[in-house]
């Protein structure tokens, strides 16, 4: 029986904790793996420019390809959870995952690279991203969901800085090819946690969702995935919401994996700083995103979120504007990651909440898919963008500024969104 473990843990937990951590610990160590490899590239550019001989522009390139398949995969992604189950899903998701990146070794021309690091890996990590995060939240959280969301979103941003330290020490003693290949270990290992203890829905264990009272039977779904993925869209674009929040996660993207993610160790290289220690640094910004994340989406079930994202947007708009102008201490580095840590994604948890609340339980796990889909297009913009500004003016100065002045923007837009909603409430 495939609820067989998960139906004898629930019993040994009955009165004590409930189900739902649990799946969220499955689903936490597949975003962690997911997340780590998806981070790779960043500390991957400069051993392979050394290696290959490429520039910039063409590894910045196929990591751009990479991170908008991890986007567009995700709406796809979410409309196949609800039609084969979310445990299916993850595990052909880590399984591809796995296979791909072992396949990255194998590349000798930058068509190779586009295809593995940008196609395989781009379609692998956007099945095992925040879409699955907000999937089983809404399937398994009736109470806490903004600190389960919180915690979920925080494995992203911790597996894909706090790893790079590691995989910066493993280029250093056994080459970048035999770091991915430990990378894709690793996420081999995870395939049997989640075959194991990742099921659908709570009523397979015929449990309620957590802060629920009864078991709640799933909602069928109609038609195939791609047909629901857009129908589903459709219905989102005619919201004003949507759009406020899937402009605000392309800004997201840009200013997080996009640019700092891709860009921050080479800009630290630029600098004078060892790349192992460039990794320390940005392995520090994912242990404070950790209590960032979580702090944030405890905030999420009490405050108004768009005035939440305001605030994390100006603050990282202006850490993003600081950074190029300090001296890269040691000392101004750790004020950047300090304030830049905190705020790395803790945007997830109310961008969740809001659409959650705006379209409810069935449409806004694939809406949220659409919307992850506009940060990783951000995303890949600044990873491409960035690329060929720093082969242009040999400088990051432009790209940095660029991002911070567009977190500003948004800040500003969500702000006067939330006053006016707010001016709009009955007294």
């Amino acid at each position: 029986m495939p609820h067989a473990v998960p139906r004898r843990l629930a019993r040994l937990l009955r009165g004590r904790l409930h189900y739902a951590w649990v799946a969220a610990a499955a689903t936490f160590l597949a975003l962690l793996v997911s997340a780590g490899v998806r981070g790779m590239p960043g500390v991957l550019l400069v051993p392979l420019q050394r290696d290959m001989g490429w520039d910039r522009a063409t590894i910045s390139f196929a990591i751009s390809v990479g991170i908008a398949l991890y986007g567009l995969t995700g709406p796809f992604a979410g409309a196949i959870m609800q039609s084969i189950g979310i445990r299916r899903t993850t595990l052909l998701a880590l399984v591809l995952l796995a296979l791909s990146v072992a396949s990255t070794t194998l590349v000798h021309h930058p068509w190779q690279m586009v295809l593995t690091w940008g196609v395989l890996t781009g379609l692998g990590t956007g099945m095992v991203a925040g879409v699955l995060g907000a999937t089983v939240v809404g399937r398994w959280f009736r109470k806490d969901r903004g600190l389960a969301m919180g915690i979920l979103t925080a494995s992203t941003a911790t597996g894909q800085l706090a790893f790079l330290p590691l995989l910066a020490l493993l280029i250093e003693h056994m080459g970048w090819r035999g770091a991915t290949l430990c990378a894709a270990a690793a996420t081999a290992l995870v395939v049997p946690v989640v075959w194991l203890l990742l099921p659908d829905h709570p009523i397979d264990l015929d449990l309620p969702p957590y802060g629920a009272s009864e078991p709640e039977p799933p909602r069928p779904t109609l038609g195939n995935p791609l047909f629901l993925a857009f129908a589903v869209l459709g219905r989102g674009l005619r919201h004003p919401t949507f759009w406020l929040l899937a402009s605000s996660f392309f800004v997201c993207g840009m200013s997080t994996n996009g640019l700092v993610g891709t860009h921050l160790i080479p800009l630290c290289v630029d600098h004078g700083l060892p790349e192992v220690d460039a990794a320390g640094l940005l392995a520090a910004m994912g242990v404070l995103d950790l209590f960032g994340t979580t702090f944030s989406g405890w905030l999420s079930d009490r405050f108004d979120n768009r005035f939440l994202l305001a605030w994390y947007y100006g603050l990282r708009g202006l850490s993003l504007i600081y950074l190029p102008y300090s001296d890269f201490s040691f000392e101004q580095l750790s004020l950047f990651a300090l304030f830049y840590g905190l705020d790395w994604i803790a945007t997830v948890p109310p961008t969740v909440r809001l659409t959650a609340d705006t379209f409810g339980e069935h449409d806004a796990p694939i809406l949220f898919g659409w919307i992850a889909a506009g940060h990783q297009l951000g995303a890949a913009t600044a990873a491409l963008g960035a690329g060929i500004l720093r082969g242009e003016y040999q400088s990051y100065l432009q790209s940095f500024l660029i991002a911070g002045a567009a977190c500003v923007l948004i800040a500003a837009v969500l702000s006067t969104a939330a006053t006016l909603r707010r001016r709009s409430q009955p007294a």
